[in-house]
């Protein structure tokens, strides 16, 4: 299939115009020509480890923009995908058990406010089952105990606790905890502060379920579809192990 016709029923399924301003979503690498595509990769982020080992005709959909000029022909799905009803966001909320009642940003379309009913312990154990991770960061964890407590969640993937007003619209929307990834220092003094309780799961965890859900839609053009695992991309070292 044609580059420019694969890109055509993306734009469709996925419009470019819903992506926030100045946001670089659409196409990178080489001089955009008539290129045929034999397969697609779908994948987090662009590394170039992965771009020297991709194969000729083959697509490269990723979620963020690559940081340097890829040479493999690499389309990019970005703030599009997490605004979109059934994107990344809602993928996050459906893997957690949740549901959506609505928009958390109401200006961009990013993030969801959600309900879920379990005990706060629970709620805790579900996430690295759900998620597949070992790790994840915790500021003013809930007294709330009770059986099928209702809790009113916001959820945002990706970068959503390294700004710092989205924290304060989750104040201000009297949600019970947030969850995102990107905590800073800055972000869980101010949560502490303000009395409300943040989940970091991680930029990359917290995006995982709307990459798989991508994939699923990619895969439906009719074109040999991969889907690339990556992880973190850093190590936690124990001092012991040194």
């Amino acid at each position: 299939m044609k580059l420019k016709e694969i890109i055509k029923k993306i734009d469709v399924m996925i419009p470019k115009e819903l992506g926030i301003e100045n946001d670089n979503i659409g196409y990178f690498g080489p001089k955009f020509e008539d290129i045929d595509i034999k397969n697609i990769k779908v994948i987090m982020d662009l590394t170039i480890e992965e771009d020297n080992n991709s194969q000729k005709n083959e697509l490269i959909i990723s979620h963020h923009p690559p940081l340097f000029n890829p040479k493999t022909p690499t389309y990019v799905i970005h703030s599009n995908w997490d605004i979109i009803n059934g994107g990344a966001n809602d993928e996050l909320a459906k893997k957690l058990n949740l549901n959506v009642l609505e928009v958390f940003d109401k200006e961009t379309g990013i993030g969801r406010i959600c309900e879920g009913s379990f005990n706060f312990k629970d709620f805790l154990d579900i996430i690295p089952k759900k998620l597949n991770i070992d790790y994840f960061r915790v500021v003013n964890p809930l007294n709330k105990q009770e059986n099928n407590e209702k809790l009113k969640i916001a959820i945002i993937s990706g970068f959503g606790l390294s700004n710092i007003d989205y924290i304060k619209l989750a104040k201000k929307n009297k949600v019970d905890i947030l969850i995102s990834g990107d905590l800073t220092h800055k972000g869980a003094i101010l949560s502490k502060n303000l009395g409300i309780c943040i989940v970091d799961i991680s930029h990359y965890a917290s995006e995982v379920p709307g990459l798989e859900e991508l994939y699923d839609i990619i895969s439906k053009i009719g074109i040999e579809t991969k889907l690339i695992h990556q992880e973190i991309p850093w190590k936690y070292i124990n001092s012991i192990d040194l």
